[in-house]
This record gives structure tokens, C-alpha cells and sequence, in this order.
């Protein structure tokens, strides 16, 4: 029985499931280049995560992770979410921010924010779409979104950057194509 997740107030805990343990792949897939599966142990491993050999290969298969050709060698890629089944790995970031940018210039209506929190105001029915793209990004210092229908609150890891990251994706809105 897998053990369960402290709670460790201010940081993120994943609870000790497949899911979140495959979500978990996905993100570091994404955000470090990584090309073997021992050195993807070692960095689960490192945020509380033990798995078999077994087991990362059964998750690899099921997430549809792949080794890809890359400028350095070749280093793993996960298919991007929903309709977008493109292989995303680390080193993307400029097209990652481009499709945010893309997204902030069509669907940003306004931006305010305070203290940590950014509020978004998008066109009805678009603030989950936007909410997925940031939860996604590259951003720096974003914990999180939670999305309504028009609205999208995110959140700021510090507690005085929210008027920050209003400004960063207004430029990003702004400076579209």
C-alpha cells in the first residue's frame, strides 16, 4: 500500500496516486529535458515519488511518451492535451509562451490584480481554455488557476507579485501577433 501524502503548508502535495503520479511525469517531461528513465526516477524520486522500473515504463506507455530527436541527443516528449496531440518536451518554452501569447492577445478582456492574485476577465466560456493554457506555461512563480466562465483567478507564489504577472501578461497580450 502506497504511503500517503504529508501535507506541508505553502508547497504543493500530490496525493499517492497513478493519476497524480502521471501528471507529475508529464510536468517534468516538459520542464527538464529528460533522456533516460533512470535519470526520471531519480527526479520522482527527489519530490517523494517511488516507482519500480515496472512501473514508469507501464506509465510511459499509457501517457504515450516517446524519445524524440533534439539539437543536444534525444530526450523524451508527451503529446500535448486535448486536440493538440503535438510532442511537447522541455525546451519548448518559446512555443509554449507563443501559443500563451496567442491565446492572451484573442481572449484577454482585462487584468486586475492584488497581492498575490491576478483576476482575468475573458469573452464567456473561453476562462478555462486560458485557465489550462497558464496552468501549462513556463511562467515563473504561477501556482495555479481556477477558472469560471468568464473569469480566471491566478495565483501568485509570492505574496507581492500579483501586480507583476498582471503586468508580464498584459505585455504578452499586448505584443501578440
Amino acid at each position: 500500500m502506497a504511503a500517503a501524502a504529508q501535507f506541508d503548508e505553502g508547497h504543493a502535495v500530490s496525493p499517492a496516486t497513478k493519476t497524480a503520479r502521471q501528471q507529475l511525469i508529464v510536468d517534468i517531461i516538459r520542464r527538464e529535458s529528460i533522456t533516460s528513465q533512470t535519470q526520471l526516477m531519480q527526479l520522482l524520486a527527489a519530490r517523494g515519488v517511488s516507482v519500480t522500473q515496472a512501473t514508469l515504463s507501464r506509465d510511459m506507455a499509457e501517457l504515450g511518451a516517446v524519445k524524440v530527436r533534439t539539437s543536444t541527443g534525444s530526450a523524451y516528449a508527451v503529446p500535448g492535451e486535448g486536440g493538440d496531440r503535438s510532442l511537447q518536451r522541455a525546451g519548448e518554452g518559446e512555443v509554449l509562451d507563443a501559443k500563451l501569447q496567442r491565446l492572451l492577445e484573442e481572449l484577454l478582456v482585462t487584468v486586475t490584480s492584488s497581492e498575490n492574485l491576478v483576476v482575468l476577465r475573458t469573452p464567456p466560456g473561453a476562462a478555462q481554455y486560458l485557465a489550462s493554457a497558464l496552468d501549462r506555461s513556463v511562467i515563473p512563480g504561477v501556482l495555479g488557476t481556477i477558472a469560471g466562465d468568464d473569469t480566471v483567478l491566478v495565483i501568485a507564489g509570492d505574496g507581492r507579485r500579483g501586480e507583476q504577472l498582471a503586468e508580464l501578461l498584459l505585455t504578452l497580450a499586448a505584443d501578440g501577433p
